[in-house]
């Protein structure tokens, strides 16, 4: 049995290529970026070990805009990413406006990251877009 106020909750920012994981903390107070991964025939068991290994309760998974640049928008493919998370885990999941956080990441990460080189790492700006999804929730619930 997992002890609840050990557990924590993951956002997760979708993307055709790339997965950004963010983690709160086990008190759930703060979101922190934890790790981007590829999206692959991988994704899955990737995720289980995270889940398990951090204890997650939750997910919160980040959904765009549907009216944003419908041509890229992948809105309909996070329902699909939805559907099989729900499949592959029995855990709550609640879908969340993800507006303009690659946006906030990104400022984010020029104010942060001095290295050039680094700032131009995509996966960076997932796993700090998972992470304001998990902050904007976070301060949404009472705890």
């Amino acid at each position: 049995m997992i002890d609840e106020n050990l557990t924590r909750i993951m956002a997760i920012d979708f993307g055709l290529k790339r997965i950004g994981i963010a983690l709160s903390d086990p008190l759930k107070k703060f979101a922190s970026p934890f790790t981007t991964l590829p999206n692959d025939d991988k994704i899955f068991s990737n995720l289980k070990k995270i889940i398990q290994e951090k204890s997650v309760e939750k997910i919160i998974l980040g959904l765009p805009d549907k009216s944003a640049n419908e041509k890229k928008s992948v809105y309909k493919n996070v329902f699909e990413f939805k559907s099989k998370l729900e499949r592959n885990f029995d855990i709550e999941i609640i879908l969340w406006n993800e507006t303009h956080t690659s946006r906030i990441a990104e400022q984010r990460i020029i104010d942060s990251v001095k290295s050039k080189k680094k700032r131009q790492d995509k996966g960076l700006i997932d796993m700090h877009s998972a992470a304001i999804i998990l902050s904007e929730y976070l301060d949404s619930i009472d705890n």
